[in-house]
């Protein structure tokens, strides 16, 4: 699994072989199938919140800690979403101004809460408290402090502030140094890739699996990665990257609180959700070339046209992700599950479409889109991707026209662990108890995450752990953006009970 760029090219003699994708089954696709049965069947109530609970705060002890959980939390997170490099909109890029104001705001929090902090040679901040034994594997948690452009202002640093609330709960009441185990928070650089369209960045070096040519990776003014950091006063050689790697045996595992980035917690009406698995990806720069030529003059019988082939597959490629069962054939050897799994997670994307000379009165001579393909299943989307290829090159041919796909991008899909899902329910029954004063009698929604998160990268390293947050119509990578302050403040109690765990 690779988790940052890779370009290979797919050709028609260089396409994956079907024979090798369905001679086993599917695995590890029936979390989402089991989840939509638990949807159907579970004791969920579509009405349960936390509107208002803030009103018996001080009728229920002290173990709430809403001025730090809730009312301090929300207000950084408003403080951070206004450190951006754009006029009148959020936007923090790896290593840019706003960047780094952010990072140096987060390591004033990180000593507010009592943690020992320090900036790596890739930019990411660190925050660790040693607890009793600093020789223990370390329990480390975190998220990351970049943005997309016209951002919201919870995508990634909810999962820091979160963080650093409950560690500075614990500092405050003089508990912090009675964790069992190193606890460190990282807010790591880059997480999104926007500006060297490049994900992971942050995390991937810490996980070991960013390599040394990631350093020249160049912007879109031709700033490498290099020396955006060096600009920035960070001296980065090939050797210290390769240092950055944590020692396997001296991690205990990784958790991160997240923003949901879909509707599913919204319609339930839960505040919180632990995380099954994040979906495997692949990203595709697909280029059509065909004949240059006059709007007026040439025959539509004599055309080459790239804009129609384009127009043609990616139709074809939203039909065969609507209904993968109608174009993919199996060897007799699966299950019928594996088939509905792909089904019912496969979603893909053309985000991006640009052609050349893009003249109203011009017969494109290129046409270039993009394809995001994502799913649960590792296997599937292999097959998926080999069958949109072969079926794009018979368009392709049938039109006369030339193209190519560019493989930019592949992530396995990552399992959470078992033991840290286990203990974030719990964690979570322990914190929404705590808020409503009575127990919990629904079930805490298990999700999968069809987003990327630096939990993939991490999960090279170590075990990993997630937990959701419901967000407000399911939006993000916008400004409407939203999580409510209840929810804030539940993340924070069941972030805190978690942690709790590790006294």
């Amino acid at each position: 699994m690779a988790t940052v760029t890779r370009v290979t090219k797919i050709t028609h003699q260089s396409a994956i072989n079907p024979s090798s994708i369905f001679t086993s089954c599917f695995r590890n696709s029936l979390v989402l199938v089991c989840y939509l049965v638990l949807l159907l069947s579970s004791t969920i109530s579509p009405s349960f919140g936390l509107s208002g609970v803030g009103e018996e705060d001080e009728n229920r002890g002290s173990d709430l800690y809403p001025e730090i959980l809730r009312d301090e939390a929300v207000a950084r997170l408003h403080q951070l979403g206004g450190v951006s490099d754009g006029d009148g909109y959020l936007e923090r890029t790896f290593m840019s101004p706003a960047a780094v104001r952010a990072g140096n705001l987060i390591r004033e929090w990180m000593e507010d809460a009592g943690l020992r902090t320090w900036v790596d040679s890739l930019g990411n901040v660190h925050g660790r408290v040693e607890g009793r034994n600093a020789s223990a594997e370390a329990l480390l948690m975190g998220s990351h402090l970049d943005t997309v452009v016209d951002a919201g202002k919870f995508d990634g640093s909810l999962g820091i502030i979160s963080v650093l609330a409950a560690l500075k709960v614990l500092n405050i009441n003089g508990k912090l140094g009675e964790l069992s185990r190193p606890v460190e928070v990282i807010a790591f650089s880059d997480e999104e890739g926007v500006r060297f369209q490049s994900t992971f960045l942050g995390s991937a070096a810490v996980a070991g699996i960013l390599p040394v040519s990631a350093l020249k990776i160049t912007d879109k003014s031709d700033v490498t990665i290099q020396d955006a950091l060096k600009k920035n006063s960070i001296e980065i050689t090939e050797e210290n990257l390769l240092q950055l790697k944590y020692d396997p045996k001296s991690v205990w595992g990784y958790v991160e609180i997240h923003i949901e980035q879909g509707p599913v917690l919204e319609w339930v009406g839960f505040p919180l959700a632990v995380v099954k698995g994040i979906a495997g990806q692949t990203r595709l720069k697909v280029t059509m070339r065909g004949s240059q030529g006059h709007a007026g003059t040439v025959p539509m019988s004599m055309r080459h046209d790239p804009m129609a082939a384009a127009a043609e597959a990616i139709v074809l490629l939203e039909s065969l992700c609507k209904h993968p069962q109608d174009f993919l054939s199996f060897d007799g050897h699966c299950k019928s599950f594996s088939m509905e799994s792909l089904s019912t997670s496969l979603v893909c994307t053309v985000g991006e479409i640009s052609t050349w000379p893009s003249a109203s009165n011009v017969i494109p001579g290129q046409v270039t889109f993009t394809v995001d393909l994502r799913t649960i299943d590792d296997m599937g989307r292999e097959a998926v991707v080999y069958e949109f290829s072969n079926r794009m090159y018979q368009i392709c041919d049938k039109r006369s026209v030339s193209c190519t796909i560019d493989r930019k991008h592949d992530a396995d899909a990552v399992i959470c662990d078992s033991e840290l899902s286990s203990r974030l329910k719990s964690a979570t029954y322990i914190g929404l108890k705590r808020m409503t004063g009575a127990a919990i009698q629904d079930e805490v929604p298990v999700l999968m995450s069809g987003a990327g998160h630096d939990a993939m990268a991490l999960s090279h390293l170590t075990k990993v752990g997630m937990l959701f947050v419901r967000c407000r119509g399911g939006i993000s990578h916008s400004p409407e953006e939203h999580v409510l302050d209840d929810d804030v403040w539940a993340s924070g109690l069941a972030i805190l009970a978690f942690i709790e765990t590790q006294m």
